[in-house]
């Protein structure tokens, strides 16, 4: 008979003090990003890829794609692998066909970062529209669900295994598709990491707090403070550790 385990908040966390990755600390690890073209998504795959893990770069855009392989392979960082996707159209198929393939290349996964998500248009409830839902709910949740579910497998491989979800806290009124698939994300974190407590798979999640990208700009266009807000490259040795065998909690929202 399951077990049930009651699901409490999550609480907040943050790295160890003073943590400085150490040389070379992903080595050899397997690590699938989504949106790996964006603001976080590309710093993050550069970062992995400067510890030593082999990063599966998945995005839709494939020149852009191919620009972040690049720039791992010129550096000299261990060679990244390329699967384009479109999560707003994929279907299941499309991600059993994925960890399949993952499975076949690499035989594990050893983390899973997903930083792909959409704004949407933050509108009051009453005015928003169904198909700006849909788009909004497949990339930032029904995507992150089915990718999540058919690697599950492949993390259970690994002897260290991390899936890190980002979040955000956009929340409360006119923040509409953007916050409640924001908030579903936060009750798969919660749910996956009770589920598998006590074994090699962490599962966290990361609210990096307002910062300098292109989804931050869009939903504050006109703010005057959005060039003096942190970077992504400002906040790296996190999700450094997040990924790393030091990695010991689960459960958890890591803040900056």
């Amino acid at each position: 008979m399951m077990t049930t385990h009651n699901i409490l908040p999550m609480k907040n966390a943050t790295k160890p003090e003073n943590y400085q990755p150490a040389s070379g600390c992903l080595k050899d690890k397997v690590i699938l990003i989504t949106g790996a073209t964006g603001g976080y998504g590309k710093v993050m795959s550069l970062a992995y890829a400067a510890a030593g893990a082999t990063v599966i770069l998945l995005g839709k855009n494939v020149r852009l794609l191919e620009n972040v392989y690049d720039e791992i392979e010129q550096a000299g960082y261990p060679k990244p692998a390329i699967y384009p996707l479109n999560l707003e159209g994929a279907t299941e198929k499309d991600y059993y066909e994925l960890a399949e393939n993952i499975g076949n290349e690499f035989g594990r996964l050893d983390g899973l970062l997903h930083t792909a998500a959409l704004l949407g248009s933050p509108t009051p409830f009453e005015h928003s529209d169904s198909e700006t839902w849909y788009q909004v709910m497949q990339v930032n949740l029904n995507g992150p669900y089915l990718l999540t579910r058919h690697c599950i497998p492949l993390l259970k491989k690994s002897d260290h295994a991390s899936i890190l979800f980002m979040t955000d806290d956009k929340f409360g009124a006119y923040w509409d598709a953007y916050a409640i698939s924001k908030g579903g994300v936060n009750s798969m974190t919660q749910t996956l990491s009770a589920e598998y407590e006590g074994s090699q798979l962490f599962v966290n999640a990361i609210n990096p707090g307002k910062s300098r990208t292109a989804l931050q700009i869009r939903a504050f266009p006109g703010s005057n403070k959005n060039d003096s807000l942190p970077r992504p490259e400002q906040q790296q040795d996190l999700f450094v550790y997040l990924m790393s065998d030091e990695l010991e909690q689960t459960g958890l929202c890591f803040t900056p």
